[in-house]
C-alpha cells in the first residue's frame, strides 16, 4: 500500500466487500477492508446453519478466486450449496487470508465525512479525501483517509421491527426476550428443547420466514405439541410460496414447495391480514394484537422475519442520493421497486446507477437495496467490478455492466397486494399468481 496515496475504504468484510477488495487489488488499486467483526464473513457466520439457494458456481467472485488460485485454494464442486458456515470457512476467510494486510478485523466504521468539510461546505469539496472513523475493538478511536469509499456493511444488524406500520409495535422492546429476528437453529439441541412442545408464531412471507416454517414443522412431525403459526400481513396466501417449479434457483423453489406441504399437512396454521400493532404479556406467553384490535392465541415466542433495513445513521456527512421509499441510490430505485414487480428480473446495474451526490462514494451489495428484498451474491460481485473499474478510471469496463440472474417464478408487485382488481390485471408481469389452495383452513384471528 502506498504510504501517500489514500487507499480505497471497503467497509465490510463479508462476500462483497472481499470481493469489492480484490477486484480493487487486481486493478492494482490502494485497498483497505475495515470489518468490526473478529472475523471475515462476521455476519454469514451468525446465520452458518442456514443453507443457501445459490450453488458454489454463484457464490465466488471471479477476481477473487484468482487471488485464491495463486495461495493454492482449490473450488468447491460448482453444482453443491454450502451452508453459511461453509461459504466462510471454505471461502470467506481463506480471501481474507489472501488479501492479508488489506483487511483490518476488530475496526468499527462510526463514520464518514470529507477531511475538513461537512456536508454542507461545498468549496473545495472533491479535492480533499474522506476521513472514515473508526472504533478499534479496545475502545479507541482512529481517523482513516480515503481516496474512495465502498459501504458493503450489509444490512444483517438492522431487521425491520415486528410493527406492522415500520415502527416497533408496543410493547416489543419489553417482549424482547420472546421476540427474535434470526432463523433458529433447530438441529442444535439446546435450541431445539426451546421451540419442542411449544406454540411459535412466524411473521413474514420471504424466504427466511419459509426457511423457519419447514424447520418448525418438521420438528413439529417429531415433537406433539408443537404448533407453527404463520402470520401474514397480506389479506391472502397469494405467492407467498413462491414460484415453485417455474423458479429458476431450484433450491428456492423447493423450499417454497415444502412449505405448502406442511401447511397442507396441517402443521402450519395461517393468519392472513394481520398487521401487528401490540405484542402484550400473557403469563409466560405474549399475545400479538393488531391495529383493529385482534388478538391471536397466546404463543411461547415470536419470530419476526420481515426483512432489513440500511443502517444510515454513521452516514450523516455524507452527500447520499436516496430514493423516498426504498432508500436505494435514486437510479437503482426504479430497477428493483418491490412496489412495481418481484419477478426476480434486476436490470444490468454498476457504478452509474450505484454513485451519489458525493463523487467516490457507493453503496454497493444488500445495502444497496436499502429496504428492497431478494440480494444475491453474483449481483453484489457485479456491482463491485464496475465500481473498482471507475475508481480506476476505467470507465468504458465500469459501464459495460453484464448481469442475468434467476427469476423467482413469481410476478406481482408487493403494492399490489391490498388492491384485487391490481392484482387480477397482473402487475409488471402479465397474468397475476393463482390464488393457492390449501387442504387445511387458515385459523382465524380470536377477538
Amino acid at each position: 500500500m502506498s504510504a501517500t496515496e489514500p487507499p480505497v475504504v471497503v467497509i465490510g468484510a463479508g462476500p462483497v466487500g472481499l470481493a469489492a477488495a480484490a477486484q480493487g487489488t487486481e486493478r492494482g488499486l490502494p485497498v483497505l477492508v475495515l470489518e468490526k467483526g473478529a472475523s471475515a464473513g462476521a455476519a454469514v457466520r451468525e446465520w452458518g446453519h442456514v443453507r443457501l439457494f445459490s450453488m458454489w458456481r454463484d457464490l465466488v467472485d471471479p477476481a477473487a478466486e484468482k487471488l485464491l488460485a495463486a495461495t493454492g485454494w482449490v473450488r468447491p464442486a460448482d453444482e453443491t450449496y454450502p451452508t453459511g458456515a461453509e461459504w466462510v470457512a471454505s471461502y470467506l476467510e481463506p480471501l481474507a487470508a489472501a488479501l492479508g494486510e488489506r483487511v483490518r478485523l476488530g475496526a468499527e466504521v462510526v463514520g464518514v465525512s470529507r477531511r475538513g468539510r461537512d456536508r454542507v461546505v461545498d468549496a473545495d469539496r472533491e479535492e480533499h479525501p474522506f476521513t472514515v472513523r473508526v472504533r478499534t475493538a479496545d475502545g479507541g478511536e482512529e481517523r482513516v483517509l480515503a481516496r474512495a469509499v465502498v459501504d458493503a456493511s450489509g444490512t444483517w444488524g438492522s431487521p425491520n421491527p415486528l410493527g406492522g406500520d415500520g415502527l416497533p409495535a408496543l410493547g416489543e422492546a419489553a417482549a424482547a426476550d420472546r421476540v427474535s429476528h434470526r432463523i433458529p437453529d433447530v438441529a442444535d439441541p439446546a435450541v431445539r428443547a426451546g421451540y419442542a412442545g411449544r406454540r411459535t408464531a412466524v411473521v413474514g412471507r420471504g424466504h427466511s420466514a419459509l426457511t423457519a416454517l419447514v424447520a418448525l414443522a418438521e420438528l413439529a412431525e417429531e415433537a406433539p405439541g408443537t404448533r407453527v403459526l404463520w402470520v401474514l400481513r397480506r389479506g391472502e396466501v397469494g405467492d407467498a410460496f413462491g414460484g415453485g417449479t417455474a423458479d429458476q434457483l431450484a433450491a428456492r423453489g423447493a423450499l417454497g414447495l415444502r412449505a405448502e406441504k406442511a401447511v397442507q399437512a396441517g402443521h402450519i396454521e395461517i393468519v392472513t391480514g394481520f398487521r401487528t400493532a401490540e405484542v402484550r404479556a400473557d403469563g409466560g406467553r405474549v399475545l400479538l394484537v393488531d391495529d383493529g384490535d385482534r388478538a391471536l392465541e397466546p404463543v411461547d415466542e415470536v419470530i419476526a422475519l420481515t426483512g432489513f433495513r440500511p443502517d444510515l445513521s454513521w452516514l450523516s456527512e455524507v452527500r447520499l442520493g436516496l430514493d423516498a421509499a426504498l432508500q436505494a441510490p435514486v437510479e437503482l430505485a426504479p430497477l428493483i421497486d418491490p412496489n412495481v414487480h418481484s419477478c426476480g428480473t434486476v436490470y444490468p446495474h454498476g457504478a452509474a446507477e450505484l454513485s451519489h451526490p458525493e463523487p467516490g462514494f457507493y453503496l454497493a451489495g444488500m445495502k444497496s437495496y436499502g429496504r428492497a428484498p431478494t440480494f444475491l451474491a453474483l449481483t453484489g460481485f457485479e456491482q463491485v467490478r464496475s465500481i473498482a473499474a471507475a475508481i480506476a478510471g476505467d470507465h468504458e469496463a465500469a459501464a459495460k455492466v453484464e448481469l442475468t440472474l434467476p427469476e423467482t417464478g413469481v410476478c406481482g408487485g408487493s403494492g399490489l397486494f391490498d388492491d384485487p382488481a391490481a392484482q387480477a390485471e397482473g402487475g409488471c408481469c402479465g397474468t397475476g399468481p393463482e390464488p393457492v389452495e390449501l387442504t387445511r383452513p387458515a385459523v382465524p384471528a380470536l377477538k
